[in-house]
């Protein structure tokens, strides 16, 4: 027994050795559920089941991680022909208790026989149609999906009460008893098929029926003060005479059964079987609709629960990204390497921040963002100077994804350069159309729309040296005009030295 708040071992103390805390009232909720599940347990070996499932119910009310309680409930469903609340029962026991949960032989035993999943999914639609047709007043069809049912899973106690009532319902008293002794020998105090029984023995008292017994061998009379009790015999002794004369009367009446009652029975049994097949097929027909409705709000309930359980796992595995990032960025920042600060404030997601990170992440960013910037474009252009394009359109959008209107929009044109030299033609087109969308009337604006229109006849390739080289001192004209418009204050006579003319 475990401490409710810290998870220390307890000892024989009303308070936890560990933290302290008050646990009298935990262990008299323990104490209870355990005894619930003993209870449960003793009915079962009864064969009490829906007793056992009612005091299984009641241990988990006082603890829901009793796991054994839970795994048990899960059998007498399973034992009970109710495959869906079995499953149910082991997969929440499945994930109270990941390791070492006798539930996974349970689910394994299931889903290891496709076969048997399909005949559950099968009983179930089945049941469902069977039940659509008592709403219908469709009773003979009820009856043969109901014995379908039965066929498939002959331990379904409510397809045996249900199929009992039906029977009770239209007077066939020794039908609906033979239903409810099976659905009694699987469940021995179901209320249900006890209240169906003395509903049945008093239906056929009222009606001067007497419930037949397949087993009754003899018969009892009473002579004077004594009961005399002997096998039940048809045997009566006669003359001769009479024998050939019954012989003969024999032979007529079975001429005229066979004329009268043989022949047109024939005739009925094949009209009955025609019947039958007709109301098969359209039994099949009609169900066909409903096992797609059933199905496919199963595979709804699925997806959903799937999709609960992805988001839920992602939007952890992003919080905890986030926070590591933070912590290598401000670790970063204090060893003063805001190169290193920015590269992981990139990775950051301000959404997943509580108030008092969040207040970390707006100082640390203030203090970085401008000079990360400034470095970032500076090292991505150096990349771009050395022919390096795959580097430098690396660079570039790391850039344009913290601002795309950094540098007055040459970060934006250096990225379409570079994806563009790189032979990666979709990205330079996006990046090119931005360009000439944001900064009209601007030498980047005519020489991207230059590009782009290029893009629909001959290319420049930037293989060629002489290519490259008439361009870089293009781009490096640019820049340098780029960074006296600004004034910029943001890169050094050190920070320019690179640049090629």
């Amino acid at each position: 027994m475990q401490c409710y708040n810290c998870g220390a071992d307890l000892t024989e103390k009303n308070f936890c050795t560990n933290c302290g805390a008050d646990v009298s009232r935990y262990k008299k909720l323990l104490s209870i559920s355990n005894y619930y599940y003993n209870d449960g347990l003793d009915k079962a070996g009864v064969r009490d089941l829906s007793g056992a499932i009612e005091s299984l119910k009641l241990s988990l009310k006082f603890n829901k991680y009793h796991i054994e309680a839970r795994n048990l409930l899960g059998l007498i469903y399973f034992e009970m022909g109710e495959t869906v609340p079995a499953l149910s029962e082991w997969v929440i026991s499945k994930n109270l208790r990941p390791e070492k949960n006798i539930a996974d032989d349970y689910i394994n035993a299931v889903q290891k026989s496709p076969t048997q999943l399909e005949e559950f999914a099968q009983m179930s639609r089945k049941y469902n149609q069977a039940l659509n047709y008592c709403y219908q007043d469709s009773k003979d069809l009820a009856r043969i999906q109901l014995k379908k049912v039965l066929s498939m899973n002959p331990k379904m106690v409510q397809g045996h009460q249900l199929l009992g009532l039906l029977y009770l319902e239209e007077g066939n008293y020794e039908q609906a008893a033979k239903a409810l002794e099976k659905a009694h020998a699987i469940d021995t105090n179901n209320t249900t098929t006890l209240r169906y029984m003395k509903e049945l023995d008093d239906r056929a008292k009222a009606s001067g029926t007497t419930l037949k017994d397949k087993n009754k061998k003899t018969v009892s009379y009473q002579s004077g003060n004594d009961t005399i009790i002997r096998p039940v015999s048809n045997f009566k002794e006669s003359s001769s005479g009479s024998t050939v004369l019954n012989i003969a009367i024999g032979l007529i009446v079975g001429v005229l059964i066979t004329c009268f009652l043989v022949v047109p029975g024939v005739r009925q049994s094949a009209k009955s079987n025609a019947k039958n097949e007709v109301l098969q097929a359209n039994d099949s027909l009609s169900s066909k609709n409903q096992e797609i409705k059933t199905l496919q709000a199963k595979v709804d309930e699925l997806n959903g629960k799937i999709s609960d359980e992805q988001n839920s796992a992602d939007s952890a595995d992003g919080k905890v990204a986030t926070y590591q990032q933070l912590l290598t960025a401000y670790a970063a920042y204090r060893d003063g390497n805001k190169t290193a600060a920015g590269d992981a404030l990139g990775n950051v997601n301000a959404e997943y921040l509580d108030d008092e990170s969040k207040k970390i992440y707006d100082a640390v960013n203030s203090e970085v963002n401008s000079e990360y910037l400034a470095s970032t474009y500076q090292d991505a252009y150096q990349k771009y100077s050395s022919l390096n394009y795959a580097e430098a359109a690396a660079g570039f959008q790391k850039i344009i994804d913290m601002d795309e209107n950094y540098h007055d929009g040459y970060a934006l044109y250096y990225l379409a350069q570079s994806y563009r030299k790189n032979n990666d033609i979709d990205n330079a087109r996006t990046y090119y159309q931005k360009v000439v969308e944001l900064y009209p009337n601007t030498e980047r604006s005519s020489r991207a729309q230059k590009y782009l229109d290029e893009f629909g006849t001959a290319e420049a390739d930037p293989a060629n040296p002489d290519d490259a080289a008439d361009e870089n001192t293009r781009d490096t004209t640019m820049a340098i005009a780029s960074f006296t418009n600004r004034d910029t204050l943001l890169f050094s006579a050190k920070r320019l030295a690179f640049f090629k003319f």
